[in-house]
């Protein structure tokens, strides 16, 4: 645990770099329970499990990446094919044994409410994400997903490698009201975690392609786009869908996939008696209307 900041991102880097990083409990009695059924196990029922669990996904991605074969010309870009890649007994060879987030923050409560909401957040967008890209007809919608789902993970490493220092953050933006969340964990940790999350996934030397879909200076790119959207959407509305950042999210959402705002909002589930309604055009009546 990093109870003392250190002096520069590169630090953190290192040091993110050469811990183990834990999953999901859920995740890790699931994967056991596949292990009891190896032989009649598919890779999608795997992957199934997998994209359940940012922290898993990125254990997986990591691994491929620093194990690839010389003969490997193409990178491998989504949970399924990957698990293809390695194959199933070697995947459960491998992933065995797997701390847990809930060891790791065991004398940290707190810590763990809010990695379990910053992970339930990345599970959000990567499921709007899809969505969209399914609407979008892109080219490959588990790309998508997989990008959308490895938004959040440097704030997630965060929450289980420095627990105070990001409650510190929190801490000092409740405290001054308006500060911004970067200037806040520039405060108290010395880095932005956006920076440490565009850092860490080219450390990890995951597929330049998962990369760009992560960058928000590349939003001239509909698919980008559609992953930083995602991202704002399930960010913000898990502060209530009477957030102040909503209205815009919604009208670029419909800029985006080429619909009204109310159709927006029912296509992202904004019950009808929510105060945002009032911001926005109301959602279009349902055929059973």
């Amino acid at each position: 645990m990093l109870t003392k900041p250190f002096a520069e991102l590169n630090s953190y880097v290192l040091y993110l770099r050469s811990v183990e990083f834990p999953v999901l409990r859920r995740t890790a009695l699931e994967l056991n329970a596949l292990k009891e059924d190896e032989d009649n196990v598919s890779a999608r029922q795997i992957a199934g499990c997998v994209l359940q669990d940012p922290l898993m996904a990125l254990k997986l991605m990591i691994h491929l990446q620093r194990n690839r074969s010389t003969t490997q010309n193409h990178d491998i870009t989504t949970i399924e094919r990957a698990i293809m890649m390695l194959g199933v007994t070697p995947f459960f060879r491998r992933f065995g044994e797997i701390p847990t987030v809930e060891d790791q923050l065991a004398n940290h409560p707190r810590a763990l409410l809010g990695v379990l909401k910053v992970i339930t957040r990345a599970k959000r967008a990567a499921y709007f994400a899809r969505d969209w890209a399914l609407h979008r007809h892109d080219i490959d919608v588990d790309e998508i997903t997989v990008a959308a789902l490895l938004h959040e993970v440097a704030e997630i490493l965060c929450w289980c490698f420095a627990p105070d220092l990001v409650q510190q953050a929190f801490a000092l933006q409740r405290a001054n009201p308006g500060m911004r969340s970067s200037a806040a964990q520039k405060g108290t940790m010395g880095i932005a975690i956006p920076d440490l999350q565009l850092a860490l996934v080219r450390e990890y030397s995951l597929p330049e392609l998962l990369i760009t879909l992560m960058d928000p200076q590349r939003t001239d790119n509909p698919r980008v786009r559609t992953v930083l959207l995602a991202c704002d959407l399930a960010r913000h509305s898990a502060n209530g869908w009477d957030d102040p950042a909503l209205p815009d999210d919604f009208r670029a959402i419909g800029d985006l996939l080429r619909m009204d705002v109310g159709h927006v909002m029912q296509r992202v589930g904004v019950p009808a008696d929510a105060p945002v309604l009032q911001l926005g055009d109301p959602p279009a009546p349902t055929e059973d209307a």
